[in-house]
Protein backbone atom coordinates (compact mmCIF):
# COMPACT_ATOMS: atom_id res chain seq x y z
CA UNK A 1 0.00 0.00 0.00
CA UNK A 2 1.28 3.46 -0.86
CA UNK A 3 1.51 6.18 1.77
CA UNK A 4 1.64 9.85 0.83
CA UNK A 5 4.03 11.36 3.38
CA UNK A 6 5.16 14.54 1.62
CA UNK A 7 3.28 16.68 -0.91
CA UNK A 8 4.42 15.39 -4.30
CA UNK A 9 6.26 12.31 -3.00
CA UNK A 10 4.86 8.82 -2.59
CA UNK A 11 6.80 6.09 -0.80
CA UNK A 12 5.87 2.57 -1.85
CA UNK A 13 7.13 -0.63 -0.27
CA UNK A 14 8.74 -2.82 -2.92
CA UNK A 15 8.62 -6.59 -3.15
CA UNK A 16 11.81 -8.47 -2.43
CA UNK A 17 11.79 -12.19 -3.10
CA UNK A 18 14.48 -13.94 -1.10
CA UNK A 19 16.37 -16.66 -2.92
CA UNK A 20 19.48 -18.47 -1.65
CA UNK A 21 21.10 -17.98 -5.07
CA UNK A 22 20.33 -14.24 -5.13
CA UNK A 23 17.26 -12.15 -4.35
CA UNK A 24 14.80 -10.75 -6.88
CA UNK A 25 14.01 -7.07 -6.38
CA UNK A 26 10.92 -5.56 -7.95
CA UNK A 27 11.28 -2.02 -9.30
CA UNK A 28 8.06 -0.97 -10.99
CA UNK A 29 5.15 -2.28 -13.02
CA UNK A 30 3.00 -0.19 -15.34
CA UNK A 31 0.05 -0.99 -13.04
CA UNK A 32 1.78 0.62 -10.02
CA UNK A 33 0.67 3.97 -8.67
CA UNK A 34 3.30 6.52 -9.62
CA UNK A 35 3.78 5.04 -13.07
CA UNK A 36 3.54 8.01 -15.44
CA UNK A 37 4.87 6.38 -18.60
CA UNK A 38 8.29 5.21 -19.65
CA UNK A 39 11.09 7.35 -21.01
CA UNK A 40 14.26 5.78 -19.66
CA UNK A 41 15.88 3.94 -16.79
CA UNK A 42 19.26 5.05 -15.51
CA UNK A 43 21.57 4.03 -12.70
CA UNK A 44 23.61 6.44 -10.61
CA UNK A 45 26.51 5.13 -8.57
CA UNK A 46 27.48 7.07 -5.47
CA UNK A 47 30.40 6.30 -3.18
CA UNK A 48 30.03 6.20 0.59
CA UNK A 49 30.11 9.77 1.89
CA UNK A 50 29.66 11.38 -1.55
CA UNK A 51 26.66 13.67 -2.10
CA UNK A 52 24.96 14.32 -5.46
CA UNK A 53 22.43 17.11 -5.94
CA UNK A 54 20.55 19.43 -5.75
CA UNK A 55 18.47 18.80 -8.87
CA UNK A 56 14.88 19.74 -9.73
CA UNK A 57 12.97 18.41 -12.71
CA UNK A 58 10.30 20.69 -14.16
CA UNK A 59 8.51 17.98 -16.21
CA UNK A 60 9.88 14.56 -15.29
CA UNK A 61 8.38 12.24 -12.68
CA UNK A 62 11.09 10.18 -10.99
CA UNK A 63 10.72 6.70 -9.51
CA UNK A 64 13.76 6.06 -7.33
CA UNK A 65 14.76 2.57 -6.14
CA UNK A 66 18.01 1.57 -4.41
CA UNK A 67 18.75 -2.06 -5.37
CA UNK A 68 22.27 -2.10 -3.92
CA UNK A 69 23.80 -0.39 -0.91
CA UNK A 70 22.22 2.35 1.15
CA UNK A 71 21.42 5.86 -0.03
CA UNK A 72 20.11 8.76 1.99
CA UNK A 73 17.57 10.65 -0.15
CA UNK A 74 16.59 14.20 0.72
CA UNK A 75 13.75 16.02 -1.02
CA UNK A 76 13.20 19.77 -0.54
CA UNK A 77 9.96 21.55 -1.38
CA UNK A 78 10.16 25.23 -2.32
CA UNK A 79 6.84 25.31 -4.21
CA UNK A 80 4.73 28.25 -3.01
CA UNK A 81 1.42 26.39 -3.41
CA UNK A 82 2.47 23.23 -1.55
CA UNK A 83 1.38 21.85 1.81
CA UNK A 84 5.02 21.02 2.58
CA UNK A 85 6.60 24.28 1.37
CA UNK A 86 9.97 24.88 3.06
CA UNK A 87 10.16 21.32 4.42
CA UNK A 88 12.52 18.39 3.84
CA UNK A 89 11.83 14.70 3.43
CA UNK A 90 14.84 12.72 4.65
CA UNK A 91 14.79 8.94 4.15
CA UNK A 92 17.30 6.15 3.65
CA UNK A 93 16.58 3.46 1.07
CA UNK A 94 18.43 0.16 1.46
CA UNK A 95 17.84 -3.60 1.62
CA UNK A 96 16.23 -3.25 5.07
CA UNK A 97 14.02 -0.41 3.79
CA UNK A 98 13.42 -1.48 0.20
CA UNK A 99 11.13 1.21 -1.19
CA UNK A 100 10.35 3.22 -4.31
CA UNK A 101 10.06 7.00 -4.05
CA UNK A 102 7.87 8.60 -6.70
CA UNK A 103 8.91 12.25 -6.91
CA UNK A 104 6.71 14.72 -8.77
CA UNK A 105 8.13 17.52 -10.92
CA UNK A 106 9.07 20.72 -9.08
CA UNK A 107 10.83 19.18 -6.06
CA UNK A 108 14.55 19.40 -5.33
CA UNK A 109 16.45 16.17 -4.64
CA UNK A 110 19.92 15.33 -3.37
CA UNK A 111 21.32 12.01 -2.23
CA UNK A 112 24.29 10.62 -0.34
CA UNK A 113 25.89 7.18 -0.34
CA UNK A 114 25.74 5.87 3.21
CA UNK A 115 26.48 2.19 2.57
CA UNK A 116 30.06 0.94 2.45
CA UNK A 117 31.74 1.22 -0.94
CA UNK A 118 29.56 1.91 -3.97
CA UNK A 119 25.78 2.36 -3.73
CA UNK A 120 23.41 2.26 -6.71
CA UNK A 121 20.32 4.39 -7.28
CA UNK A 122 17.93 3.44 -10.11
CA UNK A 123 15.58 6.02 -11.65
CA UNK A 124 12.62 4.82 -13.71
CA UNK A 125 11.72 8.09 -15.39
CA UNK A 126 8.65 8.92 -17.47
CA UNK A 127 10.69 10.79 -20.08
CA UNK A 128 14.10 10.61 -21.72
CA UNK A 129 16.83 12.79 -20.28
CA UNK A 130 16.51 16.39 -21.43
CA UNK A 131 19.07 18.75 -19.85
CA UNK A 132 16.77 21.70 -20.61
CA UNK A 133 13.94 20.50 -18.33
CA UNK A 134 15.87 20.43 -15.06
CA UNK A 135 17.64 22.85 -12.74
CA UNK A 136 20.76 22.28 -10.65
CA UNK A 137 22.16 24.21 -7.73
CA UNK A 138 25.10 23.85 -5.36
CA UNK A 139 24.63 21.86 -2.15
CA UNK A 140 25.04 25.00 -0.03
CA UNK A 141 22.27 26.86 -1.88
CA UNK A 142 19.60 24.94 0.04
CA UNK A 143 19.82 25.13 3.85
CA UNK A 144 20.08 21.40 4.50
CA UNK A 145 23.40 20.79 6.26
CA UNK A 146 25.09 17.45 5.70
CA UNK A 147 27.61 16.30 8.29
CA UNK A 148 30.40 13.80 7.54
CA UNK A 149 28.04 10.87 8.13
CA UNK A 150 25.29 12.43 6.01
CA UNK A 151 23.20 13.43 9.00
CA UNK A 152 21.28 16.70 9.00
CA UNK A 153 22.87 18.98 11.57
Amino acid sequence: MDDLVFDGVTISSQKRIFNPKGDILHGMKNSDSGYAGFGEVYFSMVHCGAIKGWKRHRLATLNIVVPYGAIRLVVYDDRSDSLTQGKFLDITACSENYIRLTISPGLWMAFMGVGEGVNILTNICNMEHDPGESDNCELGAISFKWDSKGLNS
